[in-house]
C-alpha cells in the first residue's frame, strides 16, 4: 500500500475518534439541556420565562451541532492543504463541508469549506500562495494540495495536485483537468441538484467569494455548474456574514417549481435551508396580493410555437417584447404622471363651511413639497405635517370668526340705541358666532381625519387597466407603439382584465406602478437576491427584482444561448449591465462544461454556433463516452421497441434517469400514450405544473428542461419541420442537446434538421 495512503487512513481514524468522543459529549450535554428546559416550561407554566428562552437558544444550537457532527462522521473531509506562513511552521488543514472543532483544546480538526484559509484548496497553487482573512492577506507556501476519495467512510485513493494531473492536448483549447474530478463527474445522478464543495474549480472559487456588495453577472455554458455555483455563494455568504445576515433574509428565484423541487436538496445540505425560494411570478403576486388564474410565460411560448398565423405570431411576440423594455417603464412613469396632475381632485378640508386648511396648501404639499414620496403614502404624509399645524390651525381660524363677527356685532351696536330689541338681536348673534366656534373647537379633529379617510388610495390594477383605456394612452407612450400593435396590446389586456387573467407579461408593470404607489418597505426587502436562468427575464423584471434587493446585493446566472423567451429576455447582457446597473455590474464567463461528455458538446456545437452570440465555445472536461447515435425509425409503433432497447443498456450501464425530450407537449403527451399501453417500465410525463420528479424515466418538453440534467436523454424526431433555423428552434435544440451527462440517442422518424 501507497505509504501516504497508509499514513492518511491513520490519520483519518485519530480524527473520527476525535469527532465520536465530540458527539457522546455534546448528546450527554444535551440530555441535560432537555431536562433543564422541561423543568422551566413546567415552573413558567405558559408564562413568558427569559431563562427558558436562553436555554432553548442552546439546546437547538447543540442540536445543530449533533446533526453536523453525526453527517461528518462518515466522511469528514476532502481534502488536505499543507501551508507554511512566512517565518513559522508548516500546518496540515484538512478541509470539509464542516467545520469541527475539539472542545477540549478549542483546536478546529476539519476546517469549513467556506472558511478563508480553504480558499488555498480552490485557488491556491503550489509554491508561494496567500489567502484573504479577516486580519489581512496571509502569505506563504502552499505545499501539498491533496484530495480524497472515500468508498465506505475509508479513504479508497488520494490525488496530489501536480501528481495526478491528466495532460489534455493544449491545442484542443481544454484545461488541465484532475483524475479526481473526472472521477465524481462519472457518477451517476439522481432526481435532485447535489452539493459539489470537494469539486469546486477556481473559477467557480472566484465567483463564489466574490464581494457580496456589487451585483455580479454569470454567463455560463451549458453544464458549466452556473445553478451548483450560485447556491454554493449563498453558503458562502451566510457562513462569512452570519453576524448580519441570515438565511431568511436571502432570495432564489428560479424558472418553476419543478426547479425549485429540483434544487432543493442542495441549499439544506450546505448549511442554508432558511433560504426563500420563489419564482418571479409567485414573488410579484405575493407583494400585489394578486389573485386570478396566471397565464405564465409557458403557456405563451407553447401558443407561439403552435400559432400558424404568422401576423398573429408577431403581434404575440412584440407585445410580450414591448412590455420587458424599460421603455415601457418610461411609459407608465409618464402615465401615472399626467393622471396625477388631471385627477388630482383636491378640496378645503371644511369644518361646517369654515375652512380649516385650504385645498391650495394640501394640492402644493402633493405635487411639490412631498412629491418624493409614493402617491399613496403622500396623503399619511400631507396628514401628519398637517397634523402638527392643526391646533395652530384651530386657534387662527377661532380669530378669524371672531373678526368676522365682530364687524357684524358693531354693525348692531351702531345702528341700534340700547333696547330690548338690540339686546336680543346681539345674544342671537353671540350665540350662533360661539356655535360655530364650538363646532371648530370640537369638531375639527374629527372632520380632519375624516377628510383623509375619504381620500381614495389609487390601486395599481385599476391604474393599469386605465393607462390601455385612458385617452392619455398615445401621450403616455409617445406614439411609440404601432397603431396595429397597440390596439392588439389593449384587446388582449381587456380580454384578460375582464376573464380575470393575469398575463405574467403584465406582472412588471404592476408591480412597478405598486412602487410608485406604495412604495418599498425596507422590510419587504432581501439583503441577498440569487437570479437563475436570468437570461429569460426581460430588463423591466431585472429592473424589479434589483429593486428587492438590498444594495444590488444580487447574483444573475444564466446563458444567452438557451434564452428560449427570447421575444422578451435578453439579447445581450449589456441590457441590464448598463441600463440597469448602469456599468457597476461585474461580469464574468464560464465556458468550462462539467456536465456532458466531450462527444455529446461536440453534437451540441453546431446549434450553438448557428445563433451567432458572439459567445466563447464550451469547452467539456476531458470526459469521452459513447457518441450519440442517430436511430432512424419508419413511423410512431417502432418508438416503443427503440426506447426500451435504450433503457435497457443505460440500466446495464449503471445508469439510472433518462429524459425522453420532444419539442412540445403535444408530441410529449402522445409518446407517454405509447409507452403507457405497451412498456414495462413506468414514465411520467412533465407538463409544467409539477413540483418534482417522481420518476427516472420522464417525457418532458424541450422548454421545460432547462437546468436539469440526466444520465441519458433520447431527442425525440428532431426534424426540419420540428426545429427550423429560427431563434426559438436554434435554443430549443441546443436546450435538449445539453441535458444529458453521459449518453445520448437521437431518434429520427421524418427528416433531420440541417441544425444537427
Amino acid at each position: 500500500m501507497d505509504e501516504n495512503l497508509k499514513q492518511e487512513r491513520k490519520i483519518l481514524v485519530e480524527k473520527k475518534k476525535v469527532i465520536e468522543t465530540e458527539l457522546y459529549e455534546k448528546k450527554k450535554s444535551i440530555e441535560e439541556i432537555e431536562k433543564k428546559v422541561r423543568l422551566l416550561s413546567k415552573e413558567a407554566k405558559g408564562s413568558y420565562s427569559e431563562e427558558k428562552q436562553t436555554i432553548e437558544k442552546i439546546f437547538n444550537y447543540v442540536s445543530q451541532d449533533i446533526e453536523k457532527y453525526e453527517e461528518s462522521l462518515n466522511e469528514p473531509y476532502f481534502g488536505r492543504v499543507d501551508f507554511r506562513e512566512r517565518t513559522r511552521f508548516t500546518e496540515s488543514i484538512y478541509i470539509g463541508k464542516k467545520g469541527i472543532s475539539n472542545s477540549k483544546d478549542g483546536e478546529e480538526i476539519v476546517v469549513d469549506w467556506r472558511a478563508p484559509v480553504a480558499d488555498l484548496y480552490y485557488s491556491g497553487t503550489g509554491g508561494d500562495s496567500y489567502y484573504t482573512a479577516p486580519a489581512g492577506i496571509i502569505e506563504g507556501k502552499l505545499e501539498l494540495k491533496r484530495k480524497f476519495l472515500y468508498k465506505n467512510g475509508d479513504i479508497e485513493q488520494l490525488f496530489d495536485e501536480g501528481i495526478n494531473d491528466i495532460i489534455i492536448n493544449q491545442e484542443e483549447g481544454n484545461n488541465l483537468v484532475d483524475e479526481f474530478l473526472k472521477i465524481n463527474l462519472e457518477e451517476t445522478r439522481g432526481k435532485k441538484l447535489k452539493e459539489v464543495v470537494a469539486t469546486i474549480q477556481k473559477e467557480q472559487n472566484e465567483i463564489i467569494r466574490w464581494p457580496k456588495n456589487l451585483p455580479i453577472i454569470v454567463q455560463g455554458s451549458a453544464g458549466s455548474g452556473k445553478t451548483t455555483i450560485a447556491l454554493h455563494r449563498l453558503a458562502y455568504l451566510i457562513y462569512i456574514y452570519k453576524e448580519t445576515m441570515s438565511g431568511d433574509e436571502i432570495l432564489v428565484l428560479a424558472p418553476n417549481k419543478l426547479f425549485l423541487n429540483y434544487i432543493s436538496d442542495i441549499l439544506p445540505s450546505l448549511g442554508a435551508e432558511e433560504v426563500n425560494q420563489s419564482t418571479f411570478e409567485e414573488l410579484i403576486l405575493a407583494k400585489l396580493k394578486l389573485k386570478g388564474k396566471v397565464y405564465n410565460k409557458d403557456e405563451k411560448l407553447l401558443r407561439i410555437i403552435e400559432e400558424r398565423n404568422e401576423e398573429k405570431k408577431k403581434l404575440i411576440v412584440n407585445s410580450s417584447k414591448v412590455k420587458g423594455t424599460l421603455v415601457f417603464k418610461t411609459m407608465i412613469d409618464r402615465y401615472v404622471s399626467l393622471v396625477e396632475r388631471s385627477n388630482l381632485d383636491i378640496k378645503d378640508i371644511k369644518v361646517g363651511n369654515e375652512i380649516l386648511f385650504d385645498k391650495n396648501e394640501i394640492k402644493r404639499l402633493y405635487i411639490k413639497d412631498l412629491k418624493s414620496y409614493p402617491i399613496n403614502k403622500r396623503k399619511n404624509e400631507i396628514k401628519k405635517y398637517l397634523n402638527l399645524k392643526i391646533k395652530g390651525s384651530i386657534e387662527t381660524l377661532l380669530l378669524q370668526i371672531d373678526r368676522e363677527w365682530e364687524k357684524e356685532i358693531s354693525e348692531i351696536r351702531n345702528k341700534f340705541k340700547d333696547s330690548e330689541e338690540r339686546r336680543k338681536s346681539l345674544i342671537n348673534l353671540y350665540e350662533e358666532r360661539d356655535k360655530i366656534k364650538d363646532h371648530v373647537k370640537n369638531d375639527s379633529k374629527k372632520e380632519f381625519n375624516a377628510y383623509f379617510k375619504d381620500w381614495k388610495e389609487i390601486n395599481s390594477r385599476d391604474i393599469y387597466y386605465n393607462f390601455y383605456n385612458d385617452d392619455l394612452f398615445e401621450i403616455a407612450t409617445d406614439k411609440k407603439i404601432p397603431k396595429i400593435l397597440a390596439q392588439y396590446m389593449k384587446e388582449e389586456f381587456n380580454s384578460n382584465y375582464e376573464n380575470n387573467i393575469i398575463d405574467e407579461d403584465d406582472l412588471a408593470a404592476l408591480a412597478y406602478i405598486r412602487i410608485l404607489l406604495e412604495g418599498i418597505d425596507e422590510k419587504e426587502k432581501f439583503k441577498y437576491i440569487i437570479v437563475d436562468e436570468a437570461q429569460d427575464y426581460s430588463p423591466f423584471q431585472v429592473y424589479l427584482v434589483n429593486r428587492f434587493a438590498k444594495g444590488n446585493a444580487l447574483t444573475l446566472v444564466g446563458d444567452l444561448a438557451q434564452g428560449i423567451y427570447y421575444y422578451k429576455g435578453l439579447k445581450t447582457w449589456e441590457d441590464i449591465t448598463e441600463k440597469v446597473f448602469e456599468g457597476n455590474a461585474t461580469y464574468v464567463q464560464l465556458t468550462q462544461s462539467y456536465r456532458s461528455t466531450v462527444e455529446i458538446i461536440d453534437l451540441a456545437q453546431k446549434t450553438l454556433n448557428a445563433q451567432n452570440l458572439g459567445l466563447k465555445d464550451a469547452k467539456p472536461v476531458l470526459r469521452h463516452g459513447t457518441k450519440p447515435e442517430i436511430i432512424k425509425i419508419k413511423d410512431d409503433e417502432e418508438y416503443y421497441n427503440v426506447i426500451v432497447e435504450i433503457i435497457k443498456n443505460v440500466k446495464d450501464q449503471g445508469k439510472r434517469s433518462v429524459a425522453i425530450i420532444t419539442k412540445d407537449i403535444l408530441e410529449a403527451s402522445k409518446i407517454y400514450k405509447i409507452l403507457k399501453k405497451k412498456s414495462i417500465y413506468t414514465f411520467e410525463l412533465i407538463e409544467g405544473k409539477e413540483k418534482e420528479l417522481k420518476e427516472d424515466l420522464i417525457i418532458i418538453p424541450s422548454y421545460l428542461t432547462k437546468g436539469l440534467e440526466f444520465d441519458c436523454t433520447i431527442i425525440l424526431n428532431p426534424s426540419e419541420e420540428n426545429y427550423k433555423e429560427n431563434t426559438l428552434d436554434q435554443r430549443l435544440l441546443y436546450v435538449s442537446l445539453t441535458r444529458a451527462l453521459h449518453l445520448e440517442y437521437i431518434i429520427e422518424k421524418d427528416k433531420i434538421t440541417k441544425l444537427i
